[in-house]
């Protein structure tokens, strides 16, 4: 059995390799683009910084920036249509993951039209849109490394998963120096979510030997790191680790898939406004939990790489290890409960079947090495009040 395993052409990875975007634009012979972005990079100086670079190289750029957290059908519209207006040749994603889920969702819906649910998993998006070179600045989503974008439908309150080669960035620059500024907050949720990617990448029922060895050196790079970066932003080695071990885990799981965590997270994020990252993080102790039993050596062989348990260990010790780290994480990034957030719990638990629903019809839960039944989803969503 083969896999096929998708890449951005060009991975440029270093503090201020933001410096090569104009080499790697004139690559694919890109004169006019569209910068993708959002309010918080305007502020920060980093879309100046761009668009100094792009000037000093005659590269025309329109900076479109209002993009917001958990993008909507609604919030990429204006950028859909300043691409119909203005023919660029290429497209920038700077920001976070949101930013860039919202870039690859404009480059295909401005080049191929129709609606973003047009383009829900099931169906595979392989073709083209608007050329995209994706800069992250936070060490979290890998969606500049990814076939994904998730996209809210604001009508329905349910969050698409799209899926395809046509959503992979062409390129991707990886300037760790570009996270020094992201607030502890954020550092944890995007944190744990790039450990969350590579976890369930490598005990995924669709992991691969190519996908195992991106999931184990991300989460070699991530469980030293995650908690030095968000005691200290200015930590430039914990930064540029963790940078790289996001990227890594994007690669991993966009090669092999994310599973129950992820599944379940979704629904939370587009009924609750719980950030992806967080919702992550609230439930990936008690779904590790849960599907341990599926998958021992699996789960044993992250806590080892997560630098949590020893190969002495058994396999039973590391996996107790593995389920204490995860919550102790969770403790020391003082991550909120549901209740914390300011979820009502009636409307929760009223909403229990949907949120089960729209989790299985992601199609994620049944690539988790224990697929629950909707009873033990159930449980499991309910185990978030405890």
């Amino acid at each position: 059995m083969s896999n096929r395993i998708l890449l951005p052409r060009i991975i440029e990875i270093g503090k201020n390799a933001c410096q090569k975007l104009p080499s790697i634009l004139s690559t694919f012979n890109i004169k006019k683009v569209l910068i993708v972005t959002d309010d918080t990079m305007v502020k920060l100086g980093y879309v100046q910084l761009l668009q100094d670079i792009l000037n000093l190289n005659k590269i025309e750029s329109t900076v479109y920036a209002d993009t917001i957290p958990e993008p909507t059908d609604g919030s990429i519209t204006a950028g859909i249509n300043l691409v119909h207006q203005r023919h660029f040749d290429g497209m920038i994603a700077l920001g976070g993951g949101s930013v860039i889920d919202s870039a690859k969702a404009i480059s295909i819906l401005g080049k191929l039209g129709g609606s973003i649910r047009d383009y829900k998993f099931p169906r595979q998006v392989d073709e083209q849109g608007l050329p995209l070179i994706a800069i992250p600045t936070t060490a979290g989503t890998g969606s500049e490394v990814t076939k994904f974008t998730i996209i809210t439908d604001e009508e329905k309150n349910e969050k698409l998963l799209c899926v395809g080669a046509g959503f992979m960035p062409i390129a991707t620059i990886v300037d760790y120096s570009l996270s020094l500024s992201v607030p502890p907050r954020t550092t944890a949720d995007t944190g744990i979510d790039a450990m969350t990617h590579a976890i369930e990448a490598y005990v995924s029922q669709k992991q691969n030997i190519y996908s195992d060895q991106q999931a184990l050196a991300a989460m070699r790079l991530i469980g030293p790191n995650l908690k030095r970066a968000f005691h200290n932003g200015q930590d430039q080695e914990a930064r540029e680790k963790m940078m790289l071990g996001a990227t890594l885990a994007g690669i991993a799981f966009s090669n092999a898939s994310v599973a129950l965590v992820h599944g379940m997270s979704r629904p939370i994020g587009a009924f609750f406004h719980v950030p992806h990252g967080l919702s992550n993080a609230m439930l990936l102790p008690n779904v590790t939990a849960f599907s341990i039993p599926a998958s021992p050596n699996r789960y044993a062989d992250c806590a080892i790489a997560l630098g949590v348990a020893s190969h002495t260990d058994t396999i039973a010790l590391a996996n107790q290890k593995l389920i204490q780290f995860l919550k102790d994480l969770n403790q020391e990034l003082n991550v909120p409960t549901l209740a914390e957030f300011g979820v009502q719990q009636e409307k929760f638990n009223n909403l229990l079947d949907t949120l089960c629903e729209q989790a299985f019809a992601s199609g994620s839960p049944n690539n988790n090495p224990r697929i629950p039944t909707v009873d033990e989803m159930r449980s499991i969503y309910r185990s978030l009040w405890l």
